[in-house]
């Protein structure tokens, strides 16, 4: 006799250790700022997302340490997508079995990708249900955008549960704070400095000469949530701050489609910057609005990632949710997706949140700070954000408190920063929040950071001051690697593909140390609004600092 089996996961603060059985989602919880709407009709058509069992993931990252460890005899001996595919590729088992279980529900319409290892299925929501006992699919609102997601736990036969990660579009809701940056107001109009491209350039010392001319190198965003960017904000970005030097004033490629209305803040920063900063480097755009209510944006993107050999060498995206909100299975299964992509020699970075250290209230009087995911992934490399210490002129960098930062929850802290973090926790032992707040032995992030406060932006042709965030400080981190990656690639070299283990081989040396200033935490009597603080060399805030451009090319 078939019987089902339901997962959920437990709310903690401390450490997380997953094992024994697969958890696939957490008991659903509605975000308040979601409203509430009716069961869908039964013969309303939905769109969900597979995630089968790979093989090979423990060499799969076996592999990725040997390509992106620069001591390696394998450094930058990257993977074409067909040998990521025989590596990862579900077994033929595991493949029968799921195919068989969906046709034995009616359900033909699936897509596959490169990898096999994600099938994309449409089928009614009665069949879903079916499918799936327990879901329940309902639709809701917020602010004008409408989702569809089941509103219970869902289950699966035990036949097929051992050849399943998750099922993506049952219950994810993109939260508020999932873009990372924001428009400020000051009562000082017009005193501050202001960040743009040029002031950029004066502080990480790059030239009018530091430009892009590899033929073969590019560079991409990733936007979802309905952020879209529109060509003419950009081209007028450009000829009021990049003239001093050679630049392109149109993205060669968008994959995805560009909605209409009014241009997002947040896509305009990034295509602004990485743009201004990877000077004259082709640049792409990833645009996921998610093509049905069904749809998981972010997930989506990285299924086309898995289904794409031709891929840019860095990308960067400002896209985050809270640790606790995510089940394991599904964290565990997009790291696998990043570690695919780091063997294959593509850099991604992640901002690393607005939230300093986060703050979860997990009991009577009880808090713990909050970590962000995918900026606690050990296999990304995640950018944090600063200030200058004079707002009126280009000067040395401090903490911006909104900088995120801390230890994951779910996820051990990878043996290239050990001794990095190991010696930020000795030698401020006295100053650290309560351990009860974070996980000692957790991924700790950011890795390396840029200024995050204060830029200019050009969005629905207007220049807009004063927007600050990590999503600022991320793309502007991703066009010097592409700067980078150009030198290389000019040279015959490999692209730089994961850095951090070459980063944290640097110990600092090719970046501008930040030592002061602390991020905001939870404001209680313990910590009173405080997280971490700055120190020398690495640290939670600002990772090991920001880049000094010149020695980071020759390093």
């Amino acid at each position: 006799m078939n019987t089902l089996l339901t997962f959920s996961i437990p709310l903690l603060c401390s450490s997380l250790v997953w094992s024994g059985y697969l958890e696939y989602d957490q008991d659903v919880l509605i975000p308040e700022d979601w409203t509430h709407g009716d069961r869908v009709d039964p013969r309303e058509e939905l769109e969900l997302t597979f995630a089968l069992k790979q093989q090979n993931v423990n060499l799969l990252e076996e592999t990725l340490r040997l390509v992106s460890d620069p001591d390696s005899a394998f450094y930058g001996k990257y993977l074409s997508l067909e040998k990521v595919s025989s590596l990862v590729r579900p077994s033929e088992l595991t493949q029968k079995a799921v195919r068989h279980w969906l046709q034995s529900h009616g359900i033909r319409n699936c897509l596959t990708v490169s990898t096999q290892d994600f099938l994309h299925c449409t089928m009614t929501a009665e069949v879903a249900e079916t499918l799936l006992p327990g879901s329940r699919f309902h639709r809701y609102f917020r602010d004008g955008q409408s989702l569809v997601r089941s509103s219970a736990p869902y289950s699966v036969h035990d036949g097929v549960h051992q050849h399943l990660d998750f099922v993506g579009g049952l219950h994810r809701f993109p939260p508020k704070g999932q873009i990372f940056s924001r428009e400020q107001k000051r009562s000082k109009a017009g005193v501050h400095l202001g960040v743009t491209p040029a002031v950029l350039r004066a502080r990480y010392n790059l030239t009018a000469a530091d430009v892009g001319t590899a033929q073969n190198n590019s560079q991409a965003v990733a936007q979802f949530l309905e952020q879209y960017y529109h060509p003419a904000d950009l081209a007028e970005f450009m000829s009021l701050y990049a003239r001093s030097f050679q630049h392109r004033s149109q993205v060669d490629r968008v994959v995805g489609t560009q909605g209409g209305g009014k241009a997002g803040l947040e896509a305009s920063l990034d295509i602004e910057y990485i743009m201004s900063t990877g000077a004259n480097i082709s640049t792409w755009v990833f645009t996921n609005p998610g093509r049905h209510e069904s749809q998981e944006p972010f997930l989506q993107w990285m299924v086309l990632l898995s289904n794409m050999s031709d891929l840019p060498w860095v990308h960067t995206i400002s896209y985050g949710d809270d640790e606790d909100s995510l089940s394991a299975a599904y964290m565990t299964r997009i790291n696998t997706e990043f570690m695919k992509a780091g063997v294959r020699g593509i850099s991604l970075l992640f901002a690393s949140g607005d939230s300093g250290a986060g703050c979860r209230h997990v009991g009577k009087d009880q808090n713990c700070f909050r970590p962000s995911f995918p900026a606690s992934s050990p296999y990304v490399t995640t950018v944090g954000g600063t200030s200058f210490k004079n707002p009126f002129s280009v000067s040395y960098e401090v903490t911006d408190y909104i900088s995120g930062g801390g230890f994951s929850n779910v996820f051990k802290m990878p043996d290239y920063q050990v001794s990095a973090v190991q010696g930020y926790l000795k030698s401020v032992a006295a100053k650290l929040p309560p351990q009860s707040y974070f996980n000692v032995s957790g991924r700790a992030y950011p890795d390396m950071a840029a200024l995050s406060d204060n830029y200019w932006v050009v969005t629905n042709r207007v220049p807009v001051p004063w927007v600050s965030g990590t999503s600022a400080s991320t793309p502007v981190v991703g066009g010097m690697l592409s700067l980078i990656n150009d030198r290389r690639l000019l040279k015959g070299l490999p692209a730089l593909g994961f850095l951090n283990p070459r980063l944290y081989k640097l110990k600092g040396q090719a970046l501008f140390d930040v030592t002061e200033g602390c991020h905001m935490g939870c404001l209680d009597e313990q910590v009173q609004g405080q997280g971490f603080c700055a120190a020398p060399l690495w640290d939670p805030v600002t990772g090991w600092g920001t880049p000094n451009y010149p020695i980071f090319l020759s390093s």
